[in-house]
């Protein structure tokens, strides 16, 4: 399997693998560095305390690689690319320097001397580059991906072609899993190439045996009289996992199709439920991260409003409320640090906001840019309103219109609308429709599969939307 399921969500395995191995590389570079430094490990007494010392510097240079998305697949060809494996990296250790220097701040005790901090630093530095260049040209070999025999060649199976890269279109970029063929099916429109055509006759469960194939993937827009369900059952006794394509591409993609979901599949799929247990626990996550998060943004709040008010001419408001729709349709009024001219909306009323928005101000360009105009919304979650991880809070005027033309859009007010979401780290910003559809896509794979785990890793990875400015306007 190149995919294992943690807590409703899909992990890849050649990362999780990544993972435990950079662990063990950056828990052993504090050893390594003690060497460097003294020539010789410290006694018995001191090396356990060295061994606290080593979970600590692991477990936030962890955090900071997640939270620079250092366990995700890169776009195109730059995984190869040796200087661009050095600057993620550096990227991802200055932010796990300023995180050890919080730590070590509030808790002196477990302080590595500054030697040895360098000496670990740089060990920690030089065999995780050498364990990426090793790992970045092996993970895209065809051992590490599943099988895939696809049911169906029409219009939903072409969409797991790779349609931008022709040379590998049976085994898409950046993908787990790689095509063995399409199997054509009676009566419908071939949309797939074909050379990609494969007819393995009545013995299902033999045929994918001898060419090893994994997983079939049910790709039939209309089932009825047309699916083998006898030798399909065949297969799955045959240890040959079949998957419907909603569920595929849920797993492969962390989003789910809205043009093949059925409100069946919805209701008796797995997820979409919460214990009152992790409710309570979600609601005290949500507490003491935006108390931990107002502690150490103070200043920067207020620096940003002193800014504000000294741009507005001594004059202008420094907050900005605005109506949204929170949980079960609830209006609630949001708060944000002003970045936009005073009464931008007076003419036009609501609009989306554009790239390049006239009606943003200097300072306001600045603040979304980097998300601390959202800050302020800290405040909205202490109340209730919303909660660290969830959907973005919409407006009522948008979510009127959109409830009447995307499907199952006001399912995403089931929960609590989020500071930080699972569709901000993964589509841009959204300023229309088509976006608002693409958006739902995520939020409904977030809220179906909703956990502690993702809700942490949604945080982790919002800080390389913010160091990075991705999707702002």
């Amino acid at each position: 399997m190149a995919t294992v399921k943690i807590f409703n969500h899909h992990f890849r395995t050649p990362f999780i693998a990544l993972l435990l191995v950079e662990a063990v590389v950056l828990y052993s570079s504090v050893f390594v560095g003690e060497y460097l430094r003294f020539g010789q490990l410290l006694g018995q007494e001191k090396i356990e305390f060295l061994e606290l010392k080593a979970f600590i510097y692991t477990a936030i240079m962890m955090a900071s690689l997640v939270a620079m998305g250092q366990y995700q697949l890169p776009n195109g060809q730059r995984r190869h690319y040796f200087p661009y494996i050095v600057i993620r990296n550096l990227v991802s250790f200055t932010l796990g320097i300023i995180g050890l220097t919080m730590v070590y701040y509030l808790w002196p005790e477990i302080l590595l001397g500054r030697g040895l901090l360098a000496y670990s630093l740089c060990a920690s530095f030089v065999g995780l580059v050498l364990v990426r260049l090793v790992f970045y040209h092996t993970v895209d070999g065809r051992r590490l991906r599943r099988r895939v025999l696809v049911m169906g060649a029409g219009e939903l199976a072409s969409n797991l072609l790779d349609n931008e890269d022709p040379l590998r279109a049976v085994s898409p970029r950046n993908a787990s899993y790689i095509i063995h063929g399409f199997v054509a099916i009676d009566d419908e429109t071939i949309k797939v190439p074909e050379q990609y055509l494969v007819k393995p006759g009545q013995a299902l469960a033999e045929y994918c045996s001898a060419y090893q194939v994994d997983e079939i993937v049910l790709c039939m827009a209309d089932r009825r009289n047309k699916m083998p369900v006898e030798a399909l059952f065949n297969c799955k006794l045959s240890n040959i996992d079949v998957i419907d394509f909603v569920a595929f591409w849920e797993r492969e993609k962390s989003m789910i199709q809205l043009e093949m979901m059925s409100p069946s599949w919805m209701i008796f799929c797995e997820g979409c439920k919460q214990s009152a247990f992790g409710k309570l626990l979600n609601r005290l996550f949500d507490v003491v991260v935006s108390l931990l998060m107002l502690t150490i943004m103070l200043p920067v709040l207020v620096l940003t409003m002193l800014l504000i008010f000294v741009e507005s001419g001594m004059k202008g408001p420094i907050f900005y409320r605005q109506t949204r729709v929170g949980l079960n349709g609830v209006h609630f009024q949001l708060l944000k640090f002003r970045s936009m001219i005073v009464d931008a909306e007076k003419d036009q009323g609501a609009q989306w906001a554009s790239e390049n928005d006239r009606r943003v101000t200097r300072v306001g360009s600045f603040i979304r840019k980097v998300r601390i105009d959202e800050l302020p919304q800290l405040l909205n979650i202490l109340r209730g309103d919303m909660s660290i991880v969830g959907p973005r809070p919409e407006r009522p005027e948008f979510v009127a219109d959109l409830e009447k033309k995307i499907p199952f859009y006001s399912a995403r007010h089931r929960v609590k609308p989020g500071l930080a979401g699972w569709a901000q780290l993964k589509y841009a910003y959204g300023a229309n429709e088509q976006d608002a559809k693409n958006k739902l896509k995520y939020d409904l794979y977030y809220i179906k599969n909703q956990s502690l785990l993702m809700d942490l890793l949604v945080l982790l990875q919002t800080v390389e939307v913010v160091v990075l400015g991705k999707g702002a306007r």
